[in-house]
C-alpha cells in the first residue's frame, strides 16, 4: 500500500471515529479546533448565549498556552520536565471536561491529539484521569468519564507517532 493510500485510510478511520461521537461532542471539538487553530472568530461562529461567550473566552485564554505546551512534551522515558507538561495539560483538560461537552476518553483524545500533536498521546490517559478525578467535576460525571477509559488505552505499551490527518470543522448548511 502506497503512502497516499495509507494516509487516505487513516483519514477515513479518523472521520469514522469522529462520526461516532455525539453531536454536541463533535461541535465542541470543532469549536475547540477553531479557537486553537485560529480558523475563525469563534464568538461569531459558536456563541448563542452569554454562557457560550464565557466558555469561549475561557478556551481562548487557556489555548494560548498550547504552542508552549507542545515544546514541553518529554521525549523518551525521562521524567525531566514532566511536571511542566502535566500541570498545564491537567488545568486545560479539566477546564474542557468541566464544560460537560466531552463524554469519553476517546473524544478527549481525539481533540487533544489535534491540539498538541501525536507526541502527547502517551500522556493523555494520565492527564484525562487526573482531570476527570478533580473535585471540580461533578461526581456522576467523574464516574462516567473515568469508566470511559479502557484498560487497553490506560496500559498501552506504545502509541502511534502518526500525526492526525483529519481536522473537523463546522460547515454551514448553505455551504453543504
Amino acid at each position: 500500500m502506497g503512502h497516499e493510500s495509507k494516509t487516505f485510510s487513516l483519514t477515513i478511520a479518523e472521520m469514522r471515529e469522529f462520526a461516532g461521537f455525539a453531536e454536541y461532542e463533535q461541535e465542541f471539538i470543532e469549536r475547540s479546533l477553531d479557537i486553537a487553530l485560529g480558523r475563525c472568530d469563534a464568538f461569531k461562529t459558536w456563541s448563542v448565549c452569554p454562557e457560550d461567550k464565557r466558555a469561549i473566552r475561557g478556551q481562548y485564554l487557556a489555548y494560548r498556552e498550547l504552542k508552549h505546551l507542545r515544546t514541553l512534551i518529554p521525549e523518551g522515558e525521562s521524567f525531566d520536565g514532566v511536571e511542566s507538561l502535566m500541570g498545564t495539560l491537567l488545568r486545560i483538560s479539566a477546564q474542557d471536561l468541566a464544560m460537560e461537552r466531552l463524554d469519553s476518553f476517546s473524544a478527549y483524545r481525539f481533540l487533544y491529539e489535534r491540539l498538541l500533536g501525536a507526541a502527547v498521546r502517551p500522556f493523555l490517559p494520565a492527564a484525562f484521569c487526573a482531570a476527570a478525578a478533580l473535585p471540580q467535576i461533578r461526581p456522576e460525571r467523574r464516574r462516567m468519564l473515568l469508566q470511559s477509559l479502557s484498560e487497553a488505552a490506560a496500559t498501552a505499551p506504545a502509541w502511534s507517532s502518526k500525526e492526525p490527518a483529519f481536522y473537523p470543522e463546522k460547515i454551514e448548511a448553505e455551504a453543504a
